[in-house]
């Protein structure tokens, strides 16, 4: 398909941050309605949250318009949703402590070994690894398996909630330590002069 002519696009050209922000916005009506046992409309916000995430990404491709913003923009929002409501879903005792600690601790984890990377060796970018891709597919899955269980009590729902839940502790530890690996071969190469493959 032929690119689109500059001019014609040149409005959209903030549509993908916009969307991110709009993603960020969700959250505290995403909380609000969990907190008052709205979990259809808790469901609802938090898929269109979901296609929030999709179609920024697309339109990032689409447009050419991947910006530094963005690119810090896009994870933080993620980020924030997520904790925010494992830490809501905790707080109902509809999300185990121990996953929750887990998520935070490794996300804190992550916050300090980027901060040491940039001050040992000026790096700002740190991506997301496979590993760590991987682990926010499994916490997306949980969160909606356990709003979709409140909505419906059937087993097979039931079992994907707690199989979910036990995908995040494991996929937490793991991409966890592979962060470390990063950072700890990253800062290793730096000190001899030498620059590590990407992972």
């Amino acid at each position: 398909m032929a690119d689109l002519p500059t001019s014609r696009l040149s409005p959209f050209r903030s549509a993908p941050n916009m969307l991110t922000l709009l993603r960020i916005c969700l959250a505290p009506f995403l909380v609000t309605a969990i907190l008052e046992d709205r979990y259809a409309l808790a469901f609802g916000l938090f898929v269109a949250a979901g296609l929030t995430d999709a179609l920024d990404g697309a339109l990032a491709r689409l447009l050419k318009q991947r910006t530094m913003l963005g690119q810090y923009l896009d994870p933080v929002a993620d980020k924030l949703l997520l904790s925010t409501l494992f830490l809501v879903l905790t707080h109902k005792d509809l999300i185990p402590a121990r996953v929750t600690v887990l998520v935070f601790g490794r996300d804190v984890g992550i916050l300090v070994v980027a901060a040491i990377l940039y001050a040992a060796a000026g790096r700002r970018e740190f991506g997301p690894s496979l590993f760590g891709k991987a682990n926010t597919t499994v916490q997306i899955v949980a969160v909606a398996a356990v709003l979709l269980h409140q909505l419906s009590a059937v087993r097979w729902m039931a079992e994907l909630r707690w199989l979910a839940l036990d995908a995040t502790m494991a996929l937490t530890v793991l991409s966890g330590l592979h962060y470390a690996w990063i950072a700890s071969r990253r800062i290793a190469a730096q000190t001899n002069g030498v620059h590590p493959p990407k992972s």
